[in-house]
């Protein structure tokens, strides 16, 4: 009798680490599937951009020049890269999710400056309620210790079209 009293509660035992293990699998499913993913409102297009004064991106500084943004793996909207037109200097850094300005109307590239230092900031694409915010760098984070002289916006156009 002890026995068969313990293969019942057994038996109950897995059939109820069961429905548990069915509802936690059921919960992970649905919260997957309301949760918004970063990756759709971020910047997939080339962009293209002519860029007035030599800047900083993460740990790179860059001379004045036309240059192209992009992402370096379409599976992986957190990692983009700039190249100048003609190829000879790159950077690559990380980006994550911002809002847009409401008034946001036009593709650009906004820097913060620091003295006579500039840091790519922030990228914004018509038509895209979001853009994507640059990671801020430890040498960014030194020179914000500076006064803020405020931000620089440059104006850019997806690749292929002229900037109007």
């Amino acid at each position: 009798m002890f026995i068969e009293a313990i293969n019942r509660f057994t038996a109950n035992h897995k059939a109820t680490r069961g429905h548990h293990l069915l509802s936690i699998l059921g919960g992970l499913v649905f919260a997957l599937t309301i949760y918004p993913t970063q990756a759709d409102a971020q910047i997939f297009d080339d962009l293209e951009a002519k860029v007035p004064f030599e800047f900083q991106v993460g740990n790179t500084k860059l001379p004045a020049g036309e240059y192209r943004i992009h992402l370096v793996d379409d599976t992986d909207p957190s990692v983009m890269e700039i190249t100048s037109a003609d190829g000879t200097v790159s950077a690559v850094f990380q980006v994550q999710n911002t809002d847009a300005n409401p008034e946001q109307a036009n593709t650009e590239l906004i820097f913060n400056k620091y003295g006579k230092r500039y840091f790519l900031a922030t990228l914004f694409e018509q038509g895209n309620p979001n853009g994507s915010q640059v990671a801020e760098s430890r040498y960014e984070k030194r020179a914000s210790q500076e006064p803020t002289e405020g931000q620089e916006h440059v104006r850019a156009h997806r690749r292929g079209q002229r900037e109007k």
